[in-house]
């Protein structure tokens, strides 16, 4: 959507939201591009606060991003979803059209795809995925783009793993299932994409093989984890949530300002200062 002087404001939603890097990286972009009168700010929102702040938003509103706990929550407030989202019933991005209709997205996913292009990677044979959250059902869309053969999740309970199985079916991806007492196993997979909190994956630093393949731990705060640097000691490719969340925030830019290419090295260039600083 083109830039307006009147549709001129986005933001990033969420619960907790204060520790959030979208500021910084949508506002490095609106300075690249010579967007003086943009804004983006973040607001502390829940689910049930959801609803009433949406329907707040005036004409002056161009897009939102949406951060836990609202990526599913947003869902019933739109009036139409990309396929992208839909398949994973999770929505990280809303445009506002100049006829006022919601548009959800989910850029996550070919956020995803950009990170490990970026680093070369376009094609695996097989995956490992450690974790089930809603961050695991994302990177299995992306493996459905990009992954061949079997990907392997390994989670903590049954019903984690069943639901990892329906994700796999929905998306057309052959998941199979191991409990996280094996994950040592997930480090000899050509790509593991890690989706757990800070401090679930310490325990594996051990056990990462002599010639590893890709890591994508998706974390970007504390970085590096100390499974992506023993990996990177062992000379293994390290893909980090910085630049999942760099190259997701790009496709926000694009949507929300109608002006692209987004400025990718200076928003990740913010996003590495923000985080040295901390």
């Amino acid at each position: 959507m083109a830039s307006t002087d009147r549709r001129h404001r986005a933001a990033v939603l969420g619960s907790p939201i204060a520790h959030s890097l979208s500021p910084v990286l949508h506002r490095a972009a609106y300075s690249a591009l010579g967007l003086d009168d943009w804004t983006y700010d973040r607001f502390e929102i829940d689910e049930q606060a959801l609803p009433g702040f949406v329907e707040g938003l005036d004409e002056t509103w161009t897009g939102l991003s949406l951060t836990m706990p609202l990526k599913r929550a947003i869902l019933p407030l739109l009036d139409s979803v990309s396929e992208t989202a839909a398949s994973v019933e999770a929505v990280n991005t809303v445009v506002f059209t100049e006829d006022g209709r919601l548009v959800g997205d989910n850029t996550d996913i070919p956020g995803m795809i950009a990170a490990l292009r970026e680093r070369g990677i376009e094609k695996t044979e097989s995956a490992a995925v450690l974790g089930a959250g809603a961050t695991a059902s994302s990177a299995l869309a992306a493996l459905s783009r990009i992954c061949a053969g079997p990907v392997t999740a390994y989670v903590r309970s049954r019903e984690r793993g069943d639901e990892m199985r329906g994700w796999g079916a929905r998306l057309g991806v052959d998941v199979r299932i191991a409990d996280w007492a094996e994950a040592e196993q997930a480090l000899h997979a050509p790509l593991i994409i890690a989706t757990t909190p800070a401090g679930a994956t310490d325990g594996l630093t051990d056990a990462v093989p002599d010639r590893p393949g890709a890591l994508f731990d998706v974390l970007y705060e504390p970085w590096p984890t100390p499974l992506a640097s023993a990996w990177a000691a062992r000379g293994g490719a390290v893909v980090g949530g910085l630049d999942l969340l760099v190259h997701q925030a790009v496709l926000q830019v694009e949507q929300m300002t109608g002006r692209a290419p987004a400025p990718l090295a200076a928003m990740r260039q913010a996003g590495e200062e923000v985080l040295a600083a901390r």
